[in-house]
């Protein structure tokens, strides 16, 4: 089960649940992919509700891996992904969330 208190976010892929979470390494990498963009361009978008497609998958492969997946985004394509895109939206949201907002608040 997934530890909100630890970042974590539960997710179910191809009917094996994974938990997702946001890890320093994970953010790195995640900033590496956003072609000069930031973590907090990312944050904006998202808060402003004008985030797209690609913003979702980069955060739950970021989560992913923050986790412990050693895949990559081009595993996902084929994936069964429990909820869709509008569970997949909700779990980016999330992390992002959990990130980044402090503990006991």
């Amino acid at each position: 089960m997934a530890n909100p208190w630890a970042g974590e976010v539960r997710l179910v892929l191809d009917g094996q649940a994974h938990e997702l979470r946001l890890t320093l390494g994970a953010l790195a990498e995640l900033e590496a992919d956003l072609a000069g963009e930031t973590v907090l361009d990312l944050i904006e978008r998202f808060e402003a509700g004008k985030f797209s497609t690609r913003d979702v998958l980069a955060l739950i492969v970021a989560g992913l891996r923050g986790g412990g997946w050693r895949g990559v985004g081009t595993d996902l394509l084929s994936a069964e992904i429990e909820g869709g895109l509008l569970e997949c939206t909700k779990v980016a949201a999330q992390l992002l969330a959990r990130a980044f907002t402090p503990q006991g608040t």
